[in-house]
């Protein structure tokens, strides 16, 4: 490792970040100190604090499959993980009390939600002397076992984690997924399991949590500017993802986006360090086999194919970035295919374009929450700016003739400041932008130097459609009566405006029965 931070510092001079990184991961070994995984959790007692979060419910998943005992706990509010959980009889208790530890318990993963000094069940874990986890460290001495896959970018991790258990499922891989947010393919739930020889997961460079993880080989969809609480620079989040790359073993793969000029900054300095590893480009800048060309959009679905693999792919989601998605995952199926068998044969490539046509996306992510009234009513949680950008030019493209109208909620002060100018720009390719408060972070103070208001005059002085509500149920009545018959309304962002979604849609129902009614008298 110490090869890659030299050659880092050497460039970006990024002393402070690799310092105050050292210090964490020192500080993490410390406090984890010599616990580890049993290789046999059968019979093993497990309480998480915060289970209903994506990522604990999809690794009690995991966790109960090999045969650990998990309870649980977290608000009362209900989340589409409750099913999840009730489906792996888990009754999570609610609210969070030193009472709900059974006694008994062996290890106690918390979601980073909740403070080690605060949380009562995390003080009285400490009191009882009970082993502690956070989620990304359970989830880093999971990876430990299997050959491990991590899927990281600041965009695009759960549509190709959720693509790559689609594709592992149909090559009949002795594997096991975990991605962010429930895959319609998965049965709507967050793991893919079908075995534990490979083992792929959605990792996030949030806090570095990715670096707890083991993988053999990563996927990189793109670096950029973000987490600006965590990462006040560009060259701050650079250094942290090929920290992670640099924990590659030695021939180790890099599978990463050409297009991305982030990813392929990380890529040429890991080469400098790291000349041990594998290199394999995709996208539309790639030199090699996993070259896209684009093929356009018909009946409603998007072509593409690749210049090393035969035949002609098709997606039925919208956006050419998950062209780009469903790139990495033919390359990171072409790559373990060939690990297993020693070639990838043109059955094999069959497979893969028969699992990506038939993938139909995640919760949240280009989501179809349903049509009312000749309207498409849709909900997608891009939140940066380029996942914006990228999310409505696809709708515009796969539904083309159609008026979008996109309602947006910003998600945290710090990524809405340093970003301004790139969301001011963000809504090109929508006909009305509907824009609200900010959405907070419990990870950062309310206010700062902008807010919603700021975010509106911004993209107001780009689109000249532009309204404001401070609260989103605010906007209902007013979207709801613009709304026409072939209009497609999307929700984006991380914050709550989902409901406003929902909402709107209640509606257009209600709206299209009342005309079946008057039609009929």
């Amino acid at each position: 490792m110490m090869k890659i931070t030299l050659a880092v510092k050497g460039l970006f001079k990024l002393k402070w970040e690799y310092r105050r990184t050292n210090m964490d991961r020192q500080s993490e070994e410390q406090r984890i100190g010599s616990f580890s995984l049993p290789e046999n959790l059968n019979g093993f007692c497990i309480h998480m604090v915060g289970i209903k979060g994506t990522g604990m419910a999809a690794l009690a998943e995991l966790l109960v499959h090999g045969g650990a005992s998990v309870t649980g706990s977290d608000v009362p509010d209900h989340f589409y993980t409750d099913s999840i959980l009730s489906a792996l009889g888990i009754c999570p208790a609610e609210g969070f009390s030193a009472e709900n530890i059974p006694s008994g318990t062996q290890l106690v993963i918390y979601s980073s939600a909740y403070s080690r000094t605060e949380n009562p069940e995390l003080l009285e874990a400490d009191r009882r002397k009970i082993p502690v986890l956070l989620y990304n460290e359970a989830l880093g001495m999971f990876s430990a076992r299997p050959y491990s896959i991590g899927i990281a970018g600041v965009h695009g991790k759960t549509t190709v984690s959720g693509m790559t258990g689609t594709v592992f499922r149909a090559l009949d891989l002795d594997a096991s997924v975990l991605a962010g947010s429930a895959i319609s393919s998965f049965g709507g739930k967050c793991t893919m399991i079908h075995g534990s020889k490979y083992f792929a997961a959605e990792t996030c460079e949030y806090r570095e949590h990715f670096l707890s993880f083991h993988p053999s080989k990563i996927v990189l969809t793109g670096i950029e500017s973000d987490h600006q609480d965590y990462y006040p620079t560009y060259d701050a989040i650079l250094a942290a993802f090929i920290r992670y790359i640099d924990r590659l073993p030695q021939f180790g793969e890099l599978i990463y986006c050409a297009d991305d000029p982030g990813a392929k900054e990380a890529a040429r300095i890991s080469f400098s360090a790291r000349p041990d590893l594998v290199f394999t480009e995709y996208g539309e800048n790639a030199s090699g086999a996993f070259r896209v060309s684009f093929l356009g959009v018909r009946d409603g679905r998007q072509y593409f194919s690749l210049k090393g693999v035969p035949g002609e792919f098709s997606l039925q989601i919208p956006g050419r970035h998950n062209v780009r998605n469903a790139a990495a995952v033919c390359a990171l199926a072409a790559s373990l295919v060939t690990r297993e068998k020693g070639s990838f044969s043109f059955s094999d490539a069959g497979k893969v374009r028969e699992a990506l046509a038939s993938y139909t996306g995640s919760k949240r992510r280009s989501e179809i929450v349903g049509t009312a009234d000749g309207v498409l009513v849709l909900d997608d949680y891009a939140h940066h700016p380029t996942a914006v950008d990228s999310t409505l030019a696809g709708f515009r493209e796969f539904y083309p003739g159609r008026r979008l109208i996109v309602d947006f909620m910003s998600h945290t002060y710090s990524r809405t400041a340093a970003l301004l100018p790139d969301f001011a720009r963000a809504f090109r390719s929508a006909d009305t932008v509907i824009l609200h408060k900010i959405y907070p972070s419990a990870r950062e103070q309310p206010g700062g130097p902008v807010d919603g208001k700021t975010l509106f005059d911004a993209v107001r002085q780009n689109h000249r459609n532009v309204l404001y509500f401070e609260e989103p149920m605010e906007a209902r009545s007013r979207i709801s009566g613009m709304l026409k018959p072939g209009d497609v309304f999307v929700t984006m962002g991380a914050g709550d405006n989902w409901k406003l979604g929902l909402a709107v849609l209640e509606d257009l129902q209600a709206r299209e029965a009342s005309g079946k009614q008057g039609s009929k008298k």
